[in-house]
């Protein structure tokens, strides 16, 4: 067939009406975008492989950053000890601690403090490719002696979530403190699909999801087994439960177990932090790690800057892969499929800590990624605010 003929065919496709979806899950409304196409590739079979796959993906991707996104430390920003020669109990550390490093020492016994923090997400780009504006090319053509591809799919997707979490934790003794971290996900996601052949561009597919719901409850012990002042080290096991719906996004779908040891060194206003660990079962295994430098300004203010890292064992890249067209001479076909890179999430955590008054603590930050890897929105602004019980 000519170019001409071929041509004919294309065009006669992408006139056929588009399709709309909403109410549907998230996952099925991301399926239906990813697979719904007007490029004719010839291989039905290989199509539907490559879609799914690169909607498998993008899903698991997305439950990185909500199932299974790090939540704030659940210990207080008020650390007490009996002061035995005073027979009262008084602060360790002038410092109110890190955001999500956790430091070794535990709040105290029958300490007890309670907090609520809000995250805002919107993403814009997966694996480096730009998500919102209609750039992603998923399915092409493209002649062999052309540059540039005749009959293109191409996709635009609005992904918008807001994280609200309810922490607290208990000082069960001096050395163990428990606690736990609740958040409840709002997620919107808008999408589009449109083939462009030739410089005339057609709607393809539209489709509108939102959930609201509990994620996956995370239940937390600390331990330190090591003390000096305020510097020490400790062990710590989280248990991520799968109360949210994979369906739609929130949950993994099962229970994920979490061991970390965790370090603090501490001399005056200055104090810094390390933790790394490694999570089994859930969305995959998982290696994570961080550093928190933290500095008491003043006796109401502390400064916080942290480094984090994830390193999760499945594909956290899309990249395009190309293959001769059965039945086009002289085409090459181009799908958008999974990477074989692992996914690698860094960011820099900036920010501070605030007493209010008496007992409340604010803390504001923003998560800045350093890495592209998986979804990513450039900027992750955090407010928390902290009570103490204890006291």
């Amino acid at each position: 067939m000519n170019k001409n003929g071929i041509g004919l065919v294309v065009l006669t496709m992408a006139l056929v009406p588009s399709d709309t979806a909403s109410g549907q899950s998230v996952t099925d409304v991301l399926t239906f975008l990813v697979t719904n196409q007007g490029v004719q590739t010839g291989s039905v079979d290989r199509d539907r492989a490559a879609a799914q796959a690169t909607s498998v993906t993008i899903s698991r991707a997305l439950l990185a950053d909500l199932a299974t996104l790090p939540v704030a430390t659940s210990s207080s920003g008020f650390l007490y000890r009996l002061n035995p020669e005073l027979g009262t109990e008084e602060r360790v550390t002038p410092s109110f601690g890190p955001f999500f490093v956790e430091r070794a020492l535990t709040a105290g016994r029958e300490q007890m403090s309670l907090g609520v923090s809000f995250q805002q997400l919107h993403f814009t780009s997966l694996d480096g490719n730009n998500l919102r504006n209609g750039s992603l090319v998923t399915t092409a053509n493209q002649f062999v002696d052309e540059r540039a591809p005749f009959d293109v799919d191409q996709l635009t997707l609005n992904i918008d979530a807001s994280v609200a979490t309810l922490y607290g934790s208990l000082g069960v003794t001096d050395n163990l403190e428990v606690g736990f971290a609740a958040p409840m996900v709002s997620l919107i996601l808008d999408g589009s699909r449109t083939n462009i052949y030739r410089g005339r561009t057609f709607t393809q597919a539209t489709a509108h999801a939102t959930t609201f719901g509990l994620a996956d409850v995370v239940l937390r012990a600390k331990l330190n087994v090591y003390r000096r002042e305020a510097s020490g080290l400790a062990g710590a096991v989280d248990v991520r439960l799968p109360t949210g719906r994979q369906q739609n996004l929130l949950g993994a779908g099962s229970t994920a177990v979490k061991f970390s040891a965790i370090g603090s060194l501490e001399r005056g206003r200055l104090s810094t932090h390390g933790n790394g660990g490694v999570s089994i079962g859930g969305l995959a295994t998982e290696f994570d790690y961080g550093g928190a430098l933290a500095l008491a300004a003043t006796g109401r203010l502390t400064v916080v800057g942290e480094v984090i890292g994830r390193w999760i064992n499945m594909p956290g890249s899309v990249v395009p892969s190309s293959a001769p067209n059965p039945t086009l001479q002289g085409v090459e076909t181009i799908r958008l499929v999974p990477g074989d890179s692992k996914l690698n999430i860094v960011s820099v955590v900036p920010g501070m800590k605030w007493n209010l008054s008496s007992t409340w603590v604010l803390a504001a930050n923003v998560r800045i990624p350093l890495t592209n890897a998986g979804l990513t929105a450039p900027v992750t602004p955090f407010v928390g605010l902290d009570y103490e019980l204890g006291r």
